[in-house]
């Protein structure tokens, strides 16, 4: 297994980033969040964890080990791939996703596109005992090495990307960013605008 990777960001694009590690550019698909902490010709440490498929190898990106080992224990329950597992933690925290599944909260868990309610609740079944109890609280916005990117000018093609990435159409993602842009003015934090975007998304 490849635990992590430490070396220069070479690119970042919508839903991925390629690291150079020994003159090798190893491609990551990653939440926006943790892209959004990714500046390009900088040094970084991503955790990572690869998929392995009979027709591809698939190297995930995380902030850190505690998003690295939720993606990884998501995909124990039934009907949930990495791609699905990539999109709750785009959607939610590590802790937000073991508070969800320890309170039995179907509804932040169809919040994520992809699981309905059906889903939701095999998922409280089936991953109660392998989350974990939450952690408390969570950290505040910003804390971190790999806190989002804050920068106003920033966060609204990150969203749009992260919508697109996770199935939305671009005309709908364009829609849900422009509903969010007076919360970017106090707070312009990308995870959180995303998360705010995909709440709007699902109720309409």
């Amino acid at each position: 297994m490849i635990a992590f990777l430490t070396g220069r960001v070479a690119a970042r694009q919508a839903g991925s980033a390629v690291i150079e590690v020994g003159g090798v550019g190893m491609q990551l698909q990653c939440t926006p969040a943790t892209l959004s902490a990714l500046r390009v010709g900088e040094e970084a440490t991503v955790s990572t964890a690869l998929v392995v498929r009979e027709d591809s190898l698939t190297l995930f990106g995380f902030a850190d080990a505690d998003e690295r080992d939720v993606f990884e224990r998501l995909q124990a329950a039934s009907g949930v791939g990495p791609r699905l597992a990539l999109a709750m933690l785009a959607v939610h925290t590590p802790e937000a996703l073991r508070k969800a599944v320890a309170t039995e909260d179907t509804a932040a868990l169809t919040a994520v596109p992809g699981i309905g309610k059906k889903g939701a609740q095999r998922i409280v079944l089936e991953l109660r005992d392998k989350l974990g109890d939450p952690l408390g609280s969570e950290p505040a916005p910003g804390a971190g090495a790999a806190a989002p990117a804050r920068a106003a000018a920033h966060w609204r093609p990150q969203v749009v990307a992260g919508l697109v990435n996770l199935g939305w159409s671009a005309k709908d993602a364009e829609a849900a960013a422009d509903a969010v842009a007076p919360q970017a003015e106090d707070t312009p934090d990308v995870a959180d605008l995303l998360r705010a975007a995909l709440r709007g998304l699902s109720r309409a």
